[in-house]
């Protein structure tokens, strides 16, 4: 900056407008008097004024300080020049803004040149002592008038010392509090004045880098090529941005390199200007925040990620997912895949041995699972005891299939925790991130597979296929009109008969309780609609609704004439599970009228299985109504002789499946013979099902069982056609018998 800018950026700070300048003239009493009165003396006096020039020159040269200012002739010559011109100018010229600014440019140049303060007023006091005496006469009082204006200049240049101290003690001050605030922000100033390119760094700039200022150069580089490459560009663009007044100021977070090498976060923070002569500089501070960029990073890494296993979460799988889904529309993208594993039957371990030995459970298994997956892969735990692989870059859909396998295989160990063995197996779905050509979402997929790897057995994968999806549409369509259908009426009852062998020809004892659907015009299979009556809960009013309509109309049959019919009702295992369902059915019985030892309860090896103690209350509570209990489909599920003992269970049915293969399979014979013969030796009743053939009818006479069912005697019918059988309207073959015609010793 040139000496006239700086003058004229000093002249910002200090000239005084007219109004000020006014209020001065005012105070020392100055009218246009005291201007002409002046130039009236002035002639007479320009002689006194050189020679005080020369006394004043020759004395300033009897002190270093300012003898060092003159030791130039030329220079003395030129400031005796200026002096003089000065004079004139004092005698001359009014109190105007002209005069005013001319007097604060020789205030600043003799404080630029140097000339201390004391030296400027010694010199107007020896100038006034000078003119004093060149317009008086000497005489004792202008020589007592010449003293007092020595000891008020020496008191005025007493006072501009306490002033500037008190001054630069308060600068000083303000510097030493601007300086303890600095340091205890943990801030570092800097100035770029962009124009010449020269950057300013303060010490606490450089120190927070573990530099001394003396290592870096005072240009823009020093500061821009420590910036990490991937920050730089914003930086720049921050810069830009406020430069061009697109933001209030520079507001910026960034990594910068230390000496060691390690990355610093920082905020830069700043403001721009101009100043006079259109040049440009930006100045601010820098923060150290790099423990708050810590603790933001370990907050947000804790919101995605799993507290137990420290995989990703639901949330952060989202994002990779969304970030796969990107990488899938670059052109030449190889497949992608996601697997849905599922621990088999983890509920019982949580159950039986607690939650601590589940989540040590869940952590070896997320050990386990990681150790699978390829560089590149991403493993996240979806919630409970499902986890999510997340597998990129595959060359084909087989790679993810080998993947699956790897994680069923590293589960196949035992897992050994806190002295317990535990066996652990999972089921996995497999779905491609894209289906060409379909819209596909790769979760709901994924787990679509998931369930048909459970259904099919557990302890295997499944891939996706479209079919899957259409069964997911047609269950949500049965579900939805499930709710619907009791409402609607199109649910009902239809009967099939159970016989009694053993009287020369099939006597019709009892009826099964089976449920039908008629939904849009067609009859829907039970095998569709009742699974989903149990995920849906549902299976609970509807279990209801069959037994209360079943006991029903069995009682008005046995009020009809046929006094000892039972009626059998298949029972779900949600039922048993409810604390109530005893007392539930000892109020339909006592609702309906119907005799507890009318109602035969059944149920399947599957369900003892489940939640065995609460089963095992239920029944003895429902048995000790005195209501008949019946295990259904005995010998295709776990055939255990200790449900056999351990449950009070009164009749077995042997499944239609092994009495299809009879007489003529051995193996279909043997085992039907065994289960007549067990549930014999035990006291149980024996009801064989699915009997369709006479040779069937044979080979059960010759064993002894004395009840079947099935499409022989009679298909399932409404409760209208049953009845023409009862009245004997209708019979089958020839060989009904009416109830009421048997011997009373055989009811």
């Amino acid at each position: 900056m040139g000496n006239e800018e700086e003058f004229q950026e000093l002249l910002q700070h200090i000239a005084p407008d007219p109004h000020e300048l006014s209020q001065r003239q005012r105070f020392l009493d100055w009218s246009q008097i005291d201007n002409e009165r002046l130039a009236r003396h002035a002639p007479r006096l320009e002689r006194a004024n050189r020679q005080f020039i020369d006394a004043l020159y020759e004395r300033l040269a009897q002190y270093p300080a300012p003898a060092a200012i003159l030791d130039d002739p030329a220079t003395t010559a030129r400031l005796k020049h200026s002096q003089c011109d000065y004079y004139r100018r004092l005698w001359h010229s009014p109190l105007d803004q002209a005069y005013v600014l001319e007097r604060l440019r020789i205030g600043w140049v003799h404080q630029h040149v140097g000339v201390d303060l004391k030296w400027y007023l010694g010199a107007y006091r020896m100038y006034l002592d000078g003119m004093l005496e060149a317009l008086l006469e000497p005489s004792p009082a202008s020589d007592c008038f010449a003293s007092l204006i020595k000891k008020v200049f020496f008191d005025i240049g007493l006072a501009l010392d306490s002033y500037g101290a008190a001054q630069r003690k308060a600068l000083q001050d303000s510097e030493a509090r601007y300086a303890r605030a600095m340091r205890g922000a943990n801030d570092g100033l800097w100035e770029w004045q962009l124009e010449q390119d020269q950057l300013y760094l303060s010490e606490r700039w450089t120190s927070m880098l573990g530099l001394d200022r003396d290592s870096l150069a005072p240009t823009s580089r020093s500061w821009f090529s420590r910036v990490h490459g991937d920050d730089l560009p914003g930086l720049r663009q921050a810069i830009d941005n406020h430069l061009r007044g697109l933001s209030p100021t520079l507001h910026h977070e960034y990594r910068i390199r230390r000496r060691d090498g390690s990355y610093l976060w920082v905020l830069v923070r700043g403001v721009a200007e101009t100043c006079s002569g259109g040049v440009r500089r930006i100045a601010g501070s820098q923060s150290d925040i790099s423990q708050r960029r810590a603790a933001q990073e370990q907050l947000h890494h804790a919101a995605r990620h799993d507290p137990l296993t420290g995989l990703a979460n639901r949330a952060r799988l989202g994002e990779l997912l969304q970030q796969a889904l990107q990488r899938q529309q670059r052109p030449g993208a190889r497949e992608a895949a996601l697997l849905f594993i599922d621990l088999d039957r983890f509920k019982l371990i949580n159950d039986s041995l607690g939650h601590q030995i589940g989540d040590s459970v869940l952590v070896e298994v997320a050990e386990r699972l990681s150790h699978c997956l390829r560089p590149g892969d991403h493993l996240a735990r979806f919630g409970g005891d499902e986890f999510v692989a997340l597998l990129d870059d595959l060359a084909c859909m087989g790679d993810a299939e080998r993947v699956a396998q790897r994680m069923l295989d590293s589960l196949h160990p035992p897992l050994r925790l806190q002295e317990q063995t535990l066996a652990v197996t999972a089921s996995i779905g497999i779905a491609a991130l894209q289906e060409r050509g379909h819209p596909l979402d790769p979760l709901q997929a994924a787990d679509l597979a998931l369930y048909r790897a459970k259904s099919a057995g557990k302890a295997q994968f499944a891939r996706y296929s479209s079919e899957l999806q259409q069964q997911a549409q047609r269950q949500l369509e049965l579900q939805n009109a499930l709710a619907q259908a009791c409402s609607c009426g199109e649910l009902r009852l239809v009967y099939q008969p159970i016989c009694r062998l053993d009287q020369g020809q099939p006597v019709l004892m009892g009826v099964e309780a089976l449920l039908r659907w008629q939904h849009d015009g067609r009859e829907i299979s039970p095998l569709e609609f009742i699974p989903c009556l149990e995920e849906s809960g549902e299976i609970l009013a509807v279990g209801d609704w069959v037994l209360r309509q079943a006991c029903t109309q069995v009682r008005a049959w046995q009020l009809a004439g046929q006094t000892q019919l039972r009626c059998s009702v298949n029972l779900s295992s949600r039922q048993l599970q409810q604390g109530d369902f005893a007392a539930r059915v000892a109020d339909v019985l006592r609702e309906t009228g119907l005799p507890a030892a009318s109602l035969v309860l059944e149920i399947t090896e599957s369900q003892l299985m489940q939640d065995s103690a609460q089963n095992l209350a239920c029944l003895r509570e429902l048995a000790s109504l005195g209501v008949q209990l019946a295990l259904d489909d005995f010998g295709t599920g776990y055939s255990s002789l200790g449900y056999l003992k351990r449950f009070p269970l009164h009749i077995i049915k042997v499944d239609k499946s092994f009495i299809a293969g009879t007489p003529q399979d051995a193996e279909s014979l043997a085992i039907s013979r065994a289960i007549i013969g067990l549930g014999h030796s035990l006291g149980l009743t024996v009801v064989a099902e699915g009997v369709e053939q006479q040779a069937q009818i044979d080979f059960l006479g010759r064993e002894g069982c004395l009840y079947a069912q099935g499409y022989w005697f009679s298909r399932p019918r409404s409760p209208d056609d049953l009845q023409r059988l009862f009245s004997g309207e209708d019979c089958f073959d020839g060989l009904w018998c009416r109830l009421d015609a048997l011997p009373q010793a055989v009811r």
